[in-house]
């Protein structure tokens, strides 16, 4: 991991100091200083179904664990991406445990933000932690340390109603091209049921988490090898036209207020044909008790245009700020909620199709999820073992990671882009005159790079 290990060395250099050095007087230290007596953790979490089965089961650790209370404050993806940023670099001392993304967790890691797990993991024959998934435990591990603990992995897929496919006497490829899918989308559009239903709200983990892949099958990249910005270039603006004028024939309404739950729910009711997304959405529409189209669905590879694969690679993990002064506890409860028994307390409890999916080998091996997940499971895996996070598109890059460039200021990239992006697809702009001034926003970030 030489290429990754040097991005996130130059990230260090270039730090949101300022943020760090306006909070070093505020909470100190990783240790444990406040759990004398009873605690109280509280834990920022992103408010996708699997965290809120997460609250829901939390009333068992607590049993398990006299003295120790868990709350949770959920919130929608690019807030929370907001709040925890803000609140572990400037050391505010407010969480005790954050959901973060595998983007985040190598270059927080290595800036000392995060507590090194990797003791207690390693320490603990009944955590098991040689049974994570290797690629989702390699991502969120800086130097052999490791700095979170993966909720749930995913890739991405296209998910489909097989039943609207069979009515419009349609049939999905195993592994489609992005072309027959918009040719899908178009037919099968309709007042009702519009034909794909993709992100479009702005922000670099909603609207361009999906659209990178598009961007990288198409052939375009963020940067270069020697980080000069692509944003522009023939290759990145065709994706994004693509995507863009997918949405206005065949997309979802007002897409730029629709992310991972808006599609979700839209898909689950039977109100889109077609989703691409996160593998992770599988066992949420397959709930009977959740979704109308439990059954009824069909999951096929990330559709792709120059390249073999295009899914991407994420997980969302539990990880414990250095600032709190309740490590103990709330490193024991990350263990809990990312243990072999939790899993079987969500299958048990919840339903097996809730259990969070690609993170450890030994759930797939579970006799009732692999019933449960067997239209969505073996798929899940054999994607996420097949995409290359060293070069997912056409053309090398010098950074490791999909849907994200793993540098810190593409945060703040991604999420200007983004916003670029969605005036486009609102018709407040082109995607021309967009991505013009996304260039130089990139560039300004990869000029730090060289």
């Amino acid at each position: 991991m030489p290429l990754y290990r040097r991005a996130v060395a130059i990230g260090a250099g270039l730090t949101i100091s300022a943020l760090v050095l306006s909070g070093c007087s505020g909470a100190g230290g990783g240790g444990s200083a406040g759990e004398g007596g009873d605690v109280t953790l509280t834990l920022a979490t992103v408010n996708n179904p699997q965290m809120k089965d997460m609250e829901e089961l939390k009333g068992f650790f607590e049993e398990d664990n006299p003295g120790i209370t868990v709350n949770f404050v959920q919130m929608e993806e690019g807030d929370l991406r907001a709040a925890v940023t803000a609140d572990v670099a400037s050391q505010a001392g407010q969480y005790d445990i954050v959901t973060v993304g595998a983007y985040e967790v190598p270059q927080w890691g290595a800036l000392g933000w995060l507590k090194d797990l990797t003791p207690e993991l390693e320490g603990d024959e009944a955590y098991d932690v040689d049974d994570l998934l290797t690629p989702v435990r390699e991502a969120i591990s800086v130097d052999g340390k490791q700095y979170a603990v993966p909720f749930y992995g995913e890739s991405s897929f296209l998910m489909y109603n097989k039943e609207i496919f069979v009515e419009a006497g349609l049939e999905m490829p195993a592994e489609p091209t992005w072309q027959e899918v918009a040719g899908f989308a178009r037919q099968l559009d309709t007042p009702e049921t519009a034909g794909i239903c993709l992100r479009g709200k702005p922000g670099w983990g909603d609207l361009f988490a999906p659209l990178t892949t598009v961007v990288q099958t198409f052939g375009g990249s963020w940067y270069d090898e020697d980080w000069n910005a692509q944003v522009d270039s023939p290759e990145f603006t065709e994706g994004v036209n693509f995507y863009v004028d997918l949405l206005a024939d065949a997309g979802e309404a007002d897409p730029v207020s629709v992310s991972f739950t808006e599609c979700l729910n839209l898909l689950s009711t039977g109100k889109v044909a077609m989703w691409y997304d996160a593998t992770s959405a599988a066992g949420s529409l397959e709930d009977p008790d959740a979704s109308t189209v439990a059954g009824k669905m069909g999951y096929v590879k990330a559709p792709v245009y120059k390249t073999e694969e295009s899914g991407w690679l994420w997980s969302w993990n539990l990880a414990v700020p250095e600032t709190t002064k309740n490590a103990d506890a709330a490193t024991k409860f990350v263990k809990w909620a990312t243990s072999k028994e939790y899993h079987q307390l969500v299958g048990e409890e919840l339903g097996w199709t809730r259990v969070p999916p690609g993170a450890r080998e030994s759930t797939y091996e579970i006799p009732e999820y692999a019933e449960a997940a067997e239209a969505f499971g073996p798929i899940t895996l054999d994607i996420m073992n097949a995409v290359d996070p060293v070069q997912p598109g056409v053309n090398p890059q010098p950074w490791v990671g999909i849907q994200y460039v793993t540098i810190p200021e593409f945060q703040d990239v991604g999420n200007q882009v983004a916003q670029l992006v969605a005036d486009a697809i609102a018709g407040r702009s082109t995607v021309e005159d967009a991505l013009a001034k996304g260039q130089q926003i990139a560039q300004v970030a990869g000029d730090k790079q060289k």
